[in-house]
């Protein structure tokens, strides 16, 4: 995994949604292999319970600015600290169905013990690079959605995890800078609007 692909990468902004956001995608070094670390969103939570994420979350009037917002998330949701998280650039924000800007910021991050804060998160995984561009492990689908019309949905599928959403949307991007990995030019299926999505 190069991450000065991400370092060299032009970020697009998004500018024009309702409310910001930010996360950081945290990459460490565990048995000489790449890693991606993850979130379990607890199950309590209003929106996007269940999920699979990266660290963030919203920006606070106290943030000086996005990159402030992800490391404060950051630390409160894994005690992730500011001096152990070296930021190498970002990715393209994206714009998510609860209408918010999610500005991503990639980080290199120390192989520790991190401690969920159970309030907002329900487990840590840390997941392989080498799995998550196996493609064996992922699949996309595309449904007409009814705010943002037709949409394709992808879902990396390690460990016992399903990666989705906006999460997946960042991934797949982060993984086309950083590795050979590419999408697939064509979706597994197309779904109806209202067809099941996992948890």
């Amino acid at each position: 995994m190069d991450l000065r692909g991400v370092t060299r990468h032009d970020p697009k902004p998004v500018d024009d949604a309702g409310r910001r956001a930010a996360v950081i995608a945290p990459v460490l070094e565990r048995g000489g292999e790449p890693h991606v670390l993850f979130t379990k969103r607890a199950d309590h939570l209003g929106e996007h319970a269940g999920q699979m994420s990266f660290p963030g979350g919203g920006r606070e009037p106290s943030d000086a600015d996005l990159e402030a917002t992800a490391l404060r998330e950051a630390r409160e949701e894994i005690g992730l600290r500011p001096e152990e998280t070296e930021i190498v650039g970002r990715i393209d924000d994206i714009r998510t169905v609860t209408d918010y800007s999610v500005r991503p910021f990639v980080a290199r991050i120390p192989d520790r013990e991190y401690a969920p804060d159970e309030r907002e998160v329900a487990e840590i995984a840390v997941l392989s690079v080498a799995d998550l561009t196996d493609l064996r492990n992922y699949e996309s689908e595309r449904r007409d959605h009814p705010h943002y019309g037709d949409i394709r949905l992808h879902f990396f599928r390690v460990d016992g995890y399903t990666v989705w959403g906006a999460t997946a949307r960042m991934l797949v991007q982060l993984l086309e800078l950083t590795t050979d990995w590419r999408m697939p030019a064509e979706v597994d299926r197309v779904v109806d609007p209202d067809a099941e999505l996992p948890r």
